[in-house]
């Protein structure tokens, strides 16, 4: 078939023509005469196969009957014109009658885009106004052309053209088509700044978004030019000098150079520094009678001689704001006024506190939550409708959303309620996946491959609920687990669940022997305090120890058997982070217990405690500390080898899993602990790609000891409790196939029967 396109080229245009040349006709009265306009006896439409006559001369501002009038001919015609039916509109006069011609715009058959690989047919029809069966006019095209070179613009395609053609269909259809060239992309050659003396052109380069093409660039593109970028750039220079001292900066223009080839931009900013700046005096000027002025000087976070910087500024209003909405006042005017001292270069500030009344909540809206039930949210809230306001309570409550891992995003904001001392809460949320489909693989010198399934659904039915189900397959280790949890159980504030459990473990390359556990556990948690959480927990399990090797150390042996183990206990935890996934400021405590004896076969006490912190560096540079420590104590009887601690693997990088520890020297049987203690110090950190790829890097050392056991038969036992440490590099990656991480790490201090592992791989994914 051969298409015959015609391309459509210049402004659109109206072709429309009046002819009209009524004869004026004389009417005779008491021997005078008068000019009278003639009567418009009737009006015709021809030309026209879609829309109704009746349709057409509604649209007219001149109707049968009425006088002959220049003007309203002239509205009519505009009229007909903007309804955007007609391309072409003619009027005459036949006699006393009018006769409108018009010719019609064709209806759009189908809309082609042709030539577009970068940005994806979806995206670019988005933005068209011209659709099937939609009446074409030419002013639409130019506007759908121009908003799709906007999007290749915002793309970095400023030598992209579009071509709109069309092809006459029978019936007045037609078929456009857009003929797109995306051209190359148009990268950023080079960025420059003049006016720049405190800082190099390479420190400010660092400060902003857009940055220079280069090869290595290829999975980002901010060195693309994107115009919003670059009014973001000014303000992103503008707050470094302002957090650097320099109160009177300002960027005087910011110019992009497009060179004649159209394929690369040549930006360039040219500031004015002024001069450096230092705090004055700092003074709070309270007129709210229960904050005292006096009482809010120790929240300043702006320090007289130091150097200017506006963020502290802002900071220091968040604090007094924060302060103030502790005492129930939501909306505090706290204007800070500054005065400059270009003689001295200080910066005297007083921050005024207006007076405002006390707030109470009158109503909490909730919006975003598609799946989740709003009691889920409410329950969350430490303010009640009623209640006075409270920032610290509305923080808390914005934490507490995002610890359930339901929401990727928590805003909480107040308004003006029905009077000035209500206000209303709005909670907008953004839902997160909560279904998860975790798939792990590494491979060790303990259990070869490793691999492992996990299915999970962390907000079931938008209820809360947690239910599990997971596999672990390895050349020496099958394991199966359930557990479901409620997080308030018959309505009250205590996480109940149950879990169940069935694993085979081959510890043959470890101790020669195999172990089986089958067993449930019982648990219950509940809130102390705003930050202390109790768990207690109830286990029944079944251990047994079979295919001891024959060559085995006779500690292993004299485990050989079945177990049973009826055991309860608890865990004291204490938790300041801010959020418990991949937290980034705080700490966590902890200290647990574990008695068993309440039958069963074993009797012992296990006692466990722990803490963490984290600390932010900078926005994105996290650093963290852990430590652990444990020990068994058996009640009359020693400590199983299956109920001691293994240490190695991922609690100590660098060493396989059970690495180290006590070991029969004769048979090189490991032999686990009755007591540990393992500790991390670590540093994560982005690696230079845009944050939106979710790649981060880390450097680690790992140390800790495991020592003292149970085996009076053991005659070359090699306990000596000594230090082992490692030291190493991680990458994580959340990718679009769900989490990835690999650890390097190389042990430093080790003991010569100690098992090593310097690869760590593993992976997942979630629905």
């Amino acid at each position: 078939m051969v298409r015959v396109a015609r391309r459509l080229v210049g402004p659109a245009s109206l072709a429309v023509g009046l002819v009209f040349t009524p004869v004026a006709f004389a009417q005779v009265s008491g021997g005078g005469s008068q000019a009278v306009a003639p009567i418009v006896s009737g009006i015709r439409v021809e030309g026209n196969q879609r829309v109704e006559s009746e349709t057409v001369i509604s649209y007219m501002a001149i109707k049968a009957g009425d006088p002959f009038d220049p003007l309203k001919v002239d509205m009519s015609l505009k009229a007909l014109y903007a309804t955007g039916l007609f391309g072409d509109v003619q009027i005459r006069a036949e006699g006393n009658d009018l006769v409108v011609t018009v010719v019609e715009n064709p209806i759009i058959n189908r809309v082609v885009l042709e030539g577009n690989s970068k940005l994806s047919e979806d995206n670019l029809t988005k933005e068209l106004q011209v659709k099937p069966r939609v009446i074409f006019t030419r002013s639409k095209v130019q506007s759908d052309v121009q908003r799709m070179l906007e999007l290749y613009r915002r793309a970095g395609r400023f030598a992209a053209t579009i071509e709109p053609k069309i092809v006459q269909l029978p019936q007045n259809r037609v078929d456009l088509i857009f003929e797109i060239k995306e051209g190359p992309s148009t990268g950023v050659e080079r960025i420059s700044f003049i006016g720049n003396k405190a800082f190099s052109d390479g420190d400010l380069r660092d400060e902003i978004a857009t940055r220079e093409s280069r090869w290595y660039r290829f999975f980002s593109s901010e060195d693309n030019y994107d115009p919003d970028r670059m009014t973001y750039d000014r303000e992103l220079l503008r707050k470094f000098y302002l957090t650097n001292g320099y109160a009177d900066f300002r960027v005087l223009s910011s110019v992009a150079d497009l060179t004649p080839e159209r394929d690369a931009f040549f930006i360039t900013f040219t500031v004015d520094e002024g001069e450096l700046y230092n705090f004055g005096t700092m003074e709070v000027d309270s007129r709210i009678r229960d904050l005292p002025s006096e009482d809010l000087i120790s929240t300043l976070q702006t320090i007289e001689g130091e150097t200017y910087n506006a963020e502290l500024i802002e900071k220091t209003i968040d604090s007094l704001t924060d302060a103030a909405g502790n005492l129930g006042y939501a909306f505090v005017d706290i204007r800070p006024v500054l005065k400059r001292n270009r003689e001295s270069q200080t910066v005297d500030i007083i921050y005024q506190i207006n007076e405002a009344p006390r707030v109470y909540v009158e109503r909490i809206n909730i919006t975003g939550n598609v799946r989740t039930l709003d009691s889920v949210i409410r329950r969350e809230f430490r303010l009640a409708e009623g209640d006075a306001f409270n920032t610290a309570k509305k923080e808390r409550s914005r934490q507490r959303l995002q610890a359930l891992g339901f929401f990727e995003k928590v805003d909480i904001t107040q308004v003006q309620g029905t009077a000035p001392d209500r206000t209303v809460m709005n909670v907008d949320v953004q839902e997160r996946s909560t279904g998860e489909l975790q798939l792990g693989a590494g491979y060790s010198s303990s259990e070869g491959a490793v691999g492992e399934v996990s299915i999970r659904e962390r907000n079931l039915l938008g209820r809360g609920q947690d239910i599990r189900i997971s596999a672990s397959l390895s050349q020496k280790r099958t394991q199966f687990d359930f557990g479901f949890t409620e997080p308030y159980f018959l309505g009250r504030n205590v996480a109940a669940g149950v879990d169940i459990f069935n694993i085979d473990r081959d510890y043959q390359d470890e101790a020669q022997y195999d172990l089986r556990r089958l067993g449930f556990a019982l648990r219950a948690s509940f809130d102390l305090s705003e930050y202390t959480r109790m768990s207690t927990r109830y286990t029944l399990r079944q251990d047994e120890i079979t295919n001891v090797g024959s060559l085995a150390s006779r500690a292993v042996k004299e485990a050989e058997g079945e177990a049973l183990t009826s055991m309860v206990g608890y865990v004291l935890a204490y938790d300041r982070r801010d959020r418990p996934q991949r937290p980034t400021d705080g700490y966590y405590l902890f200290f647990g217990q574990d008695f068993a004896g309440l039958g069963g076969d074993v009797t012992y006490v296990r006692t466990t405690l722990g803490a963490n912190y984290y600390y932010p560096i900078t926005s994105s540079v996290i650093a963290s500390a852990t430590a652990e420590a444990g020990y068994i104590h058996g009640l009359g009887q020693d400590i199983r080898l299956n109920d001691r601690f293994d240490v190695g693997g991922q609690n100590l990088r660098g060493f396989a899993d059970a690495g180290i520890g006590p070991r029969d020297g004769d048979t090189d049987d490991a032999l686990g602990g009755n007591a540990y203690a393992i500790g991390s110090l670590e540093v994560s950190f982005p690696v230079g790609l845009p944050e939106e790829y979710g790649i981060r890097a880390s450097v680690f050392t790992d140390f800790g000891t495991l020592y003292e056991v149970d085996a009076p038969t053991v005659t070359n036992l090699l306990d000596d409790g000594s230090l082992r440490m490692s030291a190493g590099f991680g990458i994580s990656w959340d990718s679009p196939f769900g989490p990835i991480r690999v650890d390097f790490a190389q042990a430093l201090l080790k003991e010569d029967y100690d098992d090593t592992q310097v690869f760590r791989f593993s992976f997942g994914t979630k629905f």
